[in-house]
């Protein structure tokens, strides 16, 4: 396969990104630092793209969780993403290019033909989930359920839908966009009902 000079991918960066400013001022907004956008990456190529995307200085947040893998003859501590292939990240989309040539990223998500600006308050609420040392998991995706808030601990003010498995209560964070969960386990007394709107 032929490769392009340098040149050209200059061209046509440069290029795109004056065409989708001048084409709409109200997309500079859409092209704001401080948004976050979700990246589609290959399996198991996530923390490179992270650590490349950091590299390039984009703020970058991949979720991670610990799992305990099991074989016949040894057991094995493993860090993995709790969202596989996907990698969060905030920072200029008029870079939009330079992130699609990261090896290893396929795409970005997009919503209604648009790049998906993903919920801060989401992002948040995993960070805090990930950070709190609460036990944090992948979860399937729920839409329905009893609302709660949690009210003190590490993870007070967050709101979430709540579930139980295998006797400990555990609040669902979902990243809407993504149709994706994460559970972290509380205790009951953290939290409080919500009225349904």
């Amino acid at each position: 396969m032929m490769q392009r000079p340098v040149e050209y991918e200059e061209y046509v960066a440069r290029n795109w990104n004056a065409a989708v400013t001048s084409a709409n001022p109200a997309c500079e907004e859409a092209l704001s630092a401080a948004n976050w956008y979700a990246l589609y990456t290959r399996y198991k190529h996530e923390k490179v793209i992270a650590q490349h995307l950091d590299q390039m200085g984009f703020d970058v947040f991949l979720p991670l969780y610990r799992e305990i893998h099991q074989w016949k003859d040894r057991r094995k501590d493993v860090v993995l993403p709790l969202f596989p292939s996907y990698v969060f990240f905030s920072g200029d989309l008029r870079r939009q290019f330079e992130v699609l040539n990261v090896p290893g990223v396929c795409s970005f998500v997009y919503s209604g033909g648009k790049v998906a600006i993903i919920s801060a308050a989401e992002l948040d609420a995993v960070r805090r989930a990930v950070n709190s040392r609460l036990a944090v998991e992948p979860h399937p995706f729920l839409q329905c359920g009893e609302r709660v808030r949690v009210h003190s601990g590490p993870m007070a003010g967050v709101e979430g839908i709540i579930t139980r498995k295998k006797g400990s209560l555990r609040l669902v964070l979902p990243v809407e966009m993504l149709c994706r969960s994460v559970s972290v386990e509380l205790e009951e007394a953290h939290v409080e009902r919500m009225q349904c709107p």
